[in-house]
Parts: C-alpha cells; structure tokens; sequence
C-alpha cells in the first residue's frame, strides 16, 4: 500500500516550489506574449496569453509533476488572493454604469441556469440510447442521483452541489464520478471562454450586437483612471496591499462568525448557501469593495490597485488550471459524454437567446460562468475581457449561489423521470 502511494506521488509535493513554478509559467507567458519576435507575435495572434496562462499549469497535473490533490496552492489562491482582488478590481466601479447595463445581463444569466436545468435529463436521454445500463437504477448508485448534484455545482456551487448529495442520497461512487465530469467538462468550457473573451470584438461585430453599455462602464473607468494617474510610490503599493487583504482578512473573521451563527440557529438556510464560509468571504469583500468605491480609496486606483488585483486574478487562473487533467476523460468516457452533451445544450440555448436578443457575447460568457463556475472563475472571465468588468462576474455568480438549490432540485426531478 505504501509503494502504491509513493508511485503516485507527484513529482512536486512542496507548495513553495509549485508557487514558484506557477510564478515562472505567468512570468514566461507574459514575456512571450508582450515579446516584438515574430514567432510569439504570430502564435498569440491564435492563442490568447491568458489561455496559456490556464492551459500550461494544467500539464504540470496532467504529467504527474505537480497533484491537484496534494497541493494547497490552488486553497491559498481561493481564500486569499480572490478575496484580496475582488476588493481592488470593484473599488473603482461605477455602480451607476454597472446598474446601466440593463436587463440582458440577467436574461443571459437565467438562460444559462435553463440550459443546465433541461441539459442534464436530455443528455442522459440521448445518452442513455447507447448505454441503456444508465437508466433503469432506483438505488443510491443511480446515474440521475449524481447528475443532481452536478446540477448544484454547474447552477451554484460545491455547497449546493453537497445539498444535491444530500438530497438525492447519491453514494460515493457516482458522487466522485460527476466530480470528475465536472473538472474535466467545466475546465473544457473555460478554455474555450477564455478564447472567446480574446476575440470578443469580432464576434460581437458580427452579430451586431449593442455593446454602448459595456463600452461605456469601460470608457467611465478607464477615464476615472486617466485623470487620477500617478506615478506609484512604495506608499501606495502598501496602502493598496493593506486594503485588499485587510478587507479579505475581515471578511474572513465575519464568515469565522457568521457561518456558525447561521447553521445553529438557522439550519434551513443551508439550501441558500449561508452554511458556506467561501460564500460569505465573496458577498463581503464584494460590499466592502463597492462601499469603498464611494470613498477616497477609490483613488488607490491611479496608483494601480486593479493592476495588483489582475495579478492576483492571474495566479489564481493558474491554479485553476492545476485541476485540469485530460487523462481523466479517458477514465469515464459515457459519463463525460453526458457531461459534454450536457455542457453543449447549455451554450447553444444561450447562444440562440443572445443572437435572438442582440446581446454582446460578454453577457454570454460571464452567465455561463457564473452558473458552471461561480464566484471563483466569473470574476477570471469577465476580467479577461475587461478588468472594470469584475464586479458583473461577482454579482451574477452571488445570484447563482441563491438559486442553486432550487434550480438543481427541479433539474433532480426531471433526471428522476428519465433515470428511475
């Protein structure tokens, strides 16, 4: 049993040396694709850097050097860095812009948690064609029971998806399984995101489609920057680092309190997430980060502070990419094709309502992402088409968390139909 584990032990087991090897991927990434070399100029004219940012790290799991299960990087990245960046990416928002927007942020957002509800009992329908032994199953090792809790994970997140378990009474095995479905097809769609996010202007050129009020929230914090730009001093850079993880660290010690409060003396409230420490973390940092936007800290931004927060966002990308392992498709191969017919019903109900509405394709890809992904990657992809875009992430992944339990409990009903 001992030589079984030290044969599957990674390559890299210390977190200090996988930080350093993350750090030097980005560093690379960053040189190259800023390099005037015609070879780099070329391959991320195709490739967008912050791609490779996500898809390297993934090969470091994917060859054995460094185990998502083993390293803590990928911990320190959720509960410290997002927290801190969140707070320097929404303290220069205009909230006015933001609520400017309109309603097809929300209608892109909705369309996406319709797509996951009616996605998952079609894919096993289709699927089930070809492997009829996926249906049929009443018991706890049912294929429906853990395409439930998939369905808390791709509309909320892990908390709800725990609640679908639960609820369900999905067993171990079939839990794990949709784990894996959810790493693989999840992290396939992010790439494909990120790729989006790159191209974002000839995509919504060609669909026509009106994007005054992202261009203009753009323009209004790019302008707040301009007019307030200085040249940063150590001072700055202090302040800037006391107020991001100053607020993460309140946030902390409020979640340190809140989340016992609530499962004491309110444990109905679990199915809204409010048992979640991680949920709490992101709602605060996020009010603290627009309060603060109202104030002089909002000046910080002259000095830098998304600048900091986007670094932090680049790390915690890379870690994301840690979880990333193609091998696994080979492992599970019906149920990561329920999971990618899953995924496809998903984006094509939301492409076909953003062409029938005009909506700029930003809208498509922070909805998606704030349903499959939460608050720990829509802040990454709406920040990869803008930094001042953030908060939107943020806000609509918040939205996700409260309508987790509901939505995957209807989307459990319906894979109940099909599966039992």
């Amino acid at each position: 049993m001992q030589e079984n584990i030290v044969a599957n032990a990674p390559l890299v087991t210390n977190d200090a040396v996988v930080l350093g090897l993350l750090a030097l991927i980005l560093g690379l990434v960053f040189y190259t694709s800023n390099s005037k070399n015609s070879a780099c100029q070329k391959f991320y004219k195709y490739v967008p850097a912050l791609l490779m940012c996500y898809l390297l790290p993934s090969f470091l799991n994917t060859f054995g050097i460094v185990s998502s299960e083993v390293s803590q990087v990928d911990e320190v990245a959720k509960y410290f860095l997002l927290p801190a960046c969140l707070v320097l990416l929404t303290l220069s928002i205009d909230i006015k812009a933001i609520a400017g927007l309109g309603s097809k942020a929300i209608i892109m957002f909705l369309t996406g948690t319709v797509g996951v509800v009616i996605g998952g009992p079609i894919a096993l329908l289709l699927v089930s064609a070809v492997w009829p032994e996926l249906i049929g199953v009443t018991g706890p090792e049912a294929v429906w029971r853990g395409m439930a809790a998939l369905a808390g994970s791709w509309i909320g997140g892990g908390a709800n998806m725990l609640a679908m378990k639960e609820i369900y009474e999905a067993d171990g095995r079939i839990f794990t399984i949709m784990v894996t479905v959810d790493i693989v097809v999840a992290n396939i769609w992010m790439a494909g995101l990120l790729y989006i996010a790159a191209n974002h202007k000839a995509i919504d050129a060609k669909s026509g489609a009106d994007t005054s009020g992202i261009d203009k929230l753009i323009a209004d914090v790019e302008a707040f920057e301009k007019e307030n730009k200085r040249t940063p001093e150590l001072k700055d850079f202090m302040l800037i680092i006391a107020v991001a993880f100053g607020a993460a660290g309140l946030a902390h010690f409020a979640a340190d309190l809140l989340v016992p409060f609530f499962q004491q003396n309110f444990p109905e409230l679990k199915k809204f997430s409010l048992h979640s420490k991680l949920f709490w973390i992101i709602v605060l940092v996020t009010s603290i980060g627009l309060t603060l936007s109202f104030t002089r800290v909002r000046q910080l931004e002259s000095a830098g502070a998304s600048k900091v927060g986007s670094s932090f966002l680049y790390i915690l990308v890379a870690t994301i990419g840690l979880h990333m392992d193609v091998t696994q498709i080979a492992e599970a191969p019906k149920y990561v094709v329920i999971g990618l017919i899953w995924m496809a019903i998903h984006v094509i109900l939301l492409f076909a309502v953003g062409r029938f509405i005009k909506a700029p394709i930003f809208y498509l890809a922070v909805g998606s992402k704030a349903n499959i992904g939460g608050a720990a990657s829509a802040p990454v992809i709406a920040s990869a088409f803008h930094p001042s875009l953030a908060p939107v992430g943020v806000l609509l992944a918040v939205l996700g968390y409260a309508l987790g339990t509901y939505m995957a409990w209807m989307c459990g009903q319906l894979l109940r139909i099909i599966g039992s």
